[in-house]
């Protein structure tokens, strides 16, 4: 029986092939298309999101697991375990957390740590993994959010926007602004500082000046690298990816892993297709 278990939200991004590998439970976030319901990564995928967007012409609205479904994973996680570690999206992004402690306080003895990544996509699951590591080598649940919040503000993650359309149809540009910006080839940097998002810059120009921009942006940051793992994460552009990878490597060949994954639905609907962005913790 495991001593600890670590769950985490379908924002994280992880792999299907991760999540097996570490025992990692996933409560999914909801995608909502007018009356249609769907769960990330249980009932839709990126691709069908984006089809149904194409298809729609507008995108879906997001929402957070409910307190009841919360307080049953956490349930569930007990009767195998003598404790949780929940590691969900940043509260200034959805109300996922913060209705995880709730429902947390709702259970018996505090067996159910809630700790807010202040992160998003594999930002998150950066600190899931950390913490599975420390679960497996025996550590308490006290212990490994010790350790997790430690690392939180060294989480460094950065992406590049392709398209400006989908910023446009959730209201977080103007249509002048996003005809403009493509036209005019416009790629924002996005960064995740003290747990909101900020344009770090933007880069005028082809695909290729704006991935070598993110790699620039890597490279910067590699002497003070934490060596375990980089992640690339992207909404379905593989071969950008294998691009990054490999200049990754060249800039920190010290770099355990090197793991691509895919953005899911929710981390997707916000974004949109061809984002992508380098991922890791710095000393």
């Amino acid at each position: 029986m495991p001593r600890v278990r670590v769950i985490t939200d379908s924002t994280s991004d992880l792999s299907p092939e991760l999540i097996q590998k570490y025992g990692v439970t996933v409560v999914p976030y909801v995608v909502n298309f007018e009356s249609d319901s769907f769960q990330d990564g249980v009932d839709i995928s990126t691709p069908k999101l984006f089809e149904m967007v194409a298809r729609r012409g507008m995108l879906p609205k997001t929402s957070a697991p409910s307190l009841g479904h919360f307080r049953r994973v956490f349930e569930e996680a007990l009767k195998d375990s003598d404790e949780v570690v929940y590691i969900g999206i940043s509260s200034k992004f959805s109300s996922g957390t913060p209705t995880a402690k709730l429902a947390a306080a709702d259970l018996p003895d505090g067996k159910v740590t809630v700790i807010d990544s202040a992160n998003l996509s594999t930002g998150i699951g950066l600190q899931v993994l950390l913490a599975c590591e420390l679960a497996a080598a025996g550590k308490t649940a006290r212990d490994i959010a010790s350790a997790v919040t430690a690392v939180i503000p060294r989480v460094r993650t950065s992406f590049i926007i392709d398209t400006l359309d989908y910023l446009r149809m959730g209201g977080r540009c103007s249509g002048v602004q996003a005809l403009v910006g493509n036209l005019l080839r416009i790629r924002p940097v996005i960064a995740v500082v003290d747990g909101g998002m900020v344009v770090a810059g933007k880069v005028r120009g082809t695909r290729k000046k704006a991935l070598d921009t993110l790699l620039g942006d890597f490279r910067a940051n590699s002497s003070h690298l934490v060596p375990d793992r980089v992640f690339v994460t992207h909404t379905g552009c593989h071969e950008d990816a294998l691009y990054l990878m490999d200049g990754i490597r060249e800039a920190a060949p010290a770099v355990r892993e090197v793991l691509e994954t895919t953005a899911g639905a929710v981390v997707a609907s916000h974004c949109g297709p061809n984002t992508i962005g380098i991922l890791y913790i710095v000393e």
